[in-house]
């Protein structure tokens, strides 16, 4: 009897622990709605495709301008945003020392005239007495050394007047062309020191753009080449031609400068902006690319990626290793091949798993 007790009881154990699992194994439903989205499918191009490289754009006339010399700045005549003039004052730098000096030197000068004018009678006295055999040799010798030092010494206080006016131009400072203010760099009762920059001033109208190309693709690039530069703060394009193409990178971490002056544009155009140069390159045979958006790409710290559409319906993220872009397309290195189906927009927040509708 105590035995068929023990085996109910057991059997009774069996179907509740088998019960239990059951219900652990429920799938619940994912009611949960779809994503709309909008897929295309991976094409591989061949064709002339273009080099991008970015930069940013400034005057073609632009200056910092400096001093050469140390003095506390008196007066500011323009600001920022002001149209100056060749030859217009800028700023005013304190100078009495240059006016004490110039005192000096004129003095001299004056000292200088009047040694000169009396050396020189005695000169044209001396030589007449010679003339006449009324004066030595030795006395003419002296009188003309007296002369000659007489009009060095003159001739050296002139130069020194020079010098001081020299430096009143560095104390009074000057555009040195027409355009515009565009920095200032310093205010009234700052020191100014030699070569450091005070304003900058740049001639509108004119632009160009100094991008940095790799040592890969700068071969490529020729001087006289046209492109085009995108300018994104405007949405616009505009022409450009190749103006210089730097051949060393020393100096910019293995980059090479390419400066792209732009034709002339009604644009508002101003200098700082970002631009992306597009170069066209060299064609190549048999060299098959897989392009797709920039917009399209997913990035997570230093991952890239893209969400494609899996057998289920659902979206998938794949990782990618990118190569260059051109204009608003990255090459895709590897992690998609050709005729595979990615989503480039989404009407919701997509997730590995989700659930979406193409549109």
């Amino acid at each position: 009897m105590q035995t068929k007790l023990y085996i109910a009881a057991l059997i009774t154990l069996v179907i509740t622990i088998s019960s239990c699992g059951s219900d652990d194994k429920k799938i619940v439903a994912d009611n949960s709605p779809a994503v709309a989205v909008e897929v295309s499918t991976v094409s591989e191009e061949n064709g002339n495709p273009f080099l991008s490289a970015s930069g940013k754009i400034e005057a073609v006339n632009s200056a910092n301008i400096s001093t050469r010399m140390m003095g506390y700045v008196d007066k500011i005549y323009v600001q920022v945003g002001d149209k100056v003039s060749k030859g217009q004052q800028l700023i005013s730098i304190n100078n009495a020392d240059i006016s004490a000096k110039l005192a000096q030197v004129n003095a001299g000068i004056t000292e200088a005239t009047a040694a000169f004018t009396n050396a020189e009678k005695d000169y044209k006295r001396y030589t007449a007495l010679f003339n006449e055999n009324s004066a030595s040799q030795k006395e003419l010798d002296d009188i003309t050394a007296n002369y000659n030092m007489a009009k060095a010494r003159l001739e050296g206080a002139k130069q020194m007047k020079n010098e001081v006016n020299a430096q009143f131009s560095y104390s009074n400072i000057r555009a040195p062309f027409n355009g515009v203010v565009t920095n200032k760099f310093i205010k009234v009762g700052d020191m100014a020191n030699p070569g450091m920059p005070l304003m900058e001033v740049e001639s509108p109208g004119n632009f160009q753009v100094l991008a940095m190309v790799p040592e890969s693709e700068i071969l490529q690039i020729k001087s006289g080449s046209e492109v085009e530069v995108l300018i994104k703060t405007l949405n616009e394009s505009f022409k450009g031609t190749v103006d210089e193409v730097s051949t060393s990178a020393k100096n910019t971490g293995g980059q090479y400068m390419v400066k792209v002056i732009l034709d002339e544009s009604k644009s508002n155009l101003l200098s700082g902006m970002y631009a992306t140069v597009q170069f066209p390159t060299a064609k190549k045979a048999n060299t098959n690319r897989v392009l797709i958006p920039i917009e399209a790409v997913v990035h997570n710290g230093q991952l890239s990626g893209v969400y494609t559409v899996s057998e289920s319906n659902t979206a998938l993220l794949r990782w990618l290793r990118l190569g260059r872009t051109y204009g608003d397309s990255v090459e895709v290195l590897s992690g998609l091949s050709a005729e595979e189906q990615y989503i480039i927009s989404a009407e919701g927040k997509l997730f590995n798993g989700a659930k979406i509708s193409i549109q």
